[in-house]
């Protein structure tokens, strides 16, 4: 059998300040990524979960709103929540006409540069607010890795406006003194800002490559897709030198649940071909199973109460073979029997009156 493990680890390591969440889209990243940020506030000062996705997840579960400011979550002391939609945050970062244009002329000539400045932007400001750690519930996949290159897409953009610079100099200066633009649009303002882009991404970067202080938990479900997804996922971080060794298999159906559909059968047969394969694969990870649930994990109370199986191993109520499973068995036959028979009095009555 397969070793438990749970998510303690994480919050046993106090020197973590960034927590990264990811995986493909639709495996529950949000739910795990809020209630991970629940159990850190528990053993943590002061906690923020960051979504970076434009769909707005994390308001829906906690049920509460959220903004690019960080708001405490309600019923907490010290969990912050934000929400950053990386393409509309470029319009705070240019205010003014001229660096307005620069900006998109810079964007259309390197891709990702309009995100790099949003997220460095974003990050200048989270390194101000003083929290002990920082959640962020990703973007699917692609955009994870983005955020990590970034350094070398500024990098990039750099050497771009160097050469427009060598190439235009005093042509641009003198445009710019020409249309009344004004000193912020002088090369030095544009490249001062760029650098301070750098450094700061740069700086982040260098914490995010130190295993005492960043962790990547990968999401998945026990699907082919998300095997084949969280091993690139897997490779990708390695390439990039980030830790990661927690796995967390959402949506598992569990056989001890005395499943009688066909379907369900097939599909736990299904499930765990691919689960022993993540424990084949990752033996060295700490893989957590979460339960199939009935319902879906909304507001703070149901997070709370879900989150016991990141901490305990699963149990499933009944056990296949055991007395109360098979008292348990009884009371619904006998339910649906009764159903039956009424049923079956109803259709009677209506033959009698028809």
């Amino acid at each position: 059998m397969e070793m438990e493990a749970t998510v303690q680890n994480i919050l046993e390591q106090e020197t973590l300040k960034w927590v990264f969440v990811g995986g493909k889209g639709g495996v529950g990243k949000t739910t795990c990524s809020s209630i991970l940020s629940i159990l850190l506030a528990s053993v943590r000062q002061s906690v923020l979960v960051i979504s970076t996705d434009p769909a707005h997840n994390l308001s829906d579960a906690f049920q509460q709103r959220f903004t690019r400011i960080p708001t405490l979550v309600n019923g907490f002391s010290n969990l912050f929540a934000m929400e950053v939609d990386p393409k509309v945050e470029n319009d705070d970062l240019t205010n003014d006409e001229g660096m307005d244009g620069f900006i998109s002329e810079l964007t259309n000539a390197i891709p990702g540069v309009d995100e790099a400045m949003s997220f460095a932007e974003m990050l200048k400001l989270v390194q101000t607010m003083d929290y002990s750690v920082i959640v962020f519930d990703t973007a699917p996949t692609g955009h994870t890795l983005r955020l990590l290159q970034f350094p070398s897409t500024l990098e990039k953009g750099l050497e771009k406006v160097m050469a427009l610079k060598n190439r235009f100099g005093g042509l641009l200066t003198q445009a710019t003194r020409l249309f009344g633009l004004g000193d912020e649009f002088s090369e030095d303002a544009m490249l001062g800002k760029l650098e301070g882009m750098k450094d700061v991404i740069e700086q982040v970067n260098r914490q995010f490559k130190d295993p005492d202080l960043t962790t990547f938990i990968c999401v998945c479900i026990p699907e082919f897709l998300s095997l084949y997804e969280t091993e690139r996922l897997v490779q990708e971080l390695a390439k990039f030198e980030i830790d990661a060794h927690n796995i967390i298999i959402n949506q598992v159906l569990f056989d001890e649940e005395v499943v009688e559909s066909k379907l369900l059968k097939a599909r736990i047969r299904m499930q765990q071909k691919y689960i022993d394969q993540f424990y084949m694969l990752y033996e060295d990870f700490n893989i957590t199973k979460l339960p199939l649930l009935p319902q879906e994990v909304c507001g703070v109370e149901a997070l709370k109460r879900f989150s016991e199986h990141f901490l305990s191993p699963y149990q499933p109520t009944l056990t296949r073979g055991t007395v109360e499973e098979l008292e348990q068995r009884i009371s619904i036959l006998k339910s649906q029997l009764e159903e039956a028979e009424l049923e079956l009095e109803r259709l009677q009555k209506g033959k009698q009156t028809a």
